[in-house]
């Protein structure tokens, strides 16, 4: 089994910061894409950041320059370093990865099961 374990959601106010963290384990061969997602009440799911395995990284245009994602290679993890947040940042967030279990299994999508940001104004 795979499991993506994320952490780091609260409710903090407008022009705070959070830090989410987003773990992989299980039976793991590659992981290509790390990310994140989110999707606030009403709203579609909408990437935020993503980085690959050859550090090529996307931001949503509205996280640009408050927002930074990292990844821990050795220890599977992603992180989201959130700045100045907004009240429009308020969502869940979801962790995303496409990995490969076995050398000859498919790139597949994995979701975490979601962290509360929550930023009041």
């Amino acid at each position: 089994q795979v499991q993506l374990v994320e952490s780091g959601g609260d409710l903090v106010q407008a022009g705070g910061s959070l830090r989410l963290s987003c773990a992989a384990s299980g039976i793991i061969f590659s992981i290509n894409t790390m990310g994140w997602y989110r999707q606030a009440p009403g709203k579609q799911r909408e990437l935020v950041a993503a980085i690959s395995s050859g550090d090529n990284i996307d931001y949503e245009d509205s996280v640009k320059g408050r927002f930074t994602i990292s990844r821990e290679y050795a220890k599977n993890t992603v992180y989201l370093q959130m700045n100045s947040l907004k009240p429009e940042d308020t969502a869940v967030y979801y962790c995303n990865s496409r990995m490969r279990r076995t050398a000859w299994a498919p790139w597949s999508d994995y979701w975490g099961q979601g962290t509360q940001v929550t930023v009041s104004s």
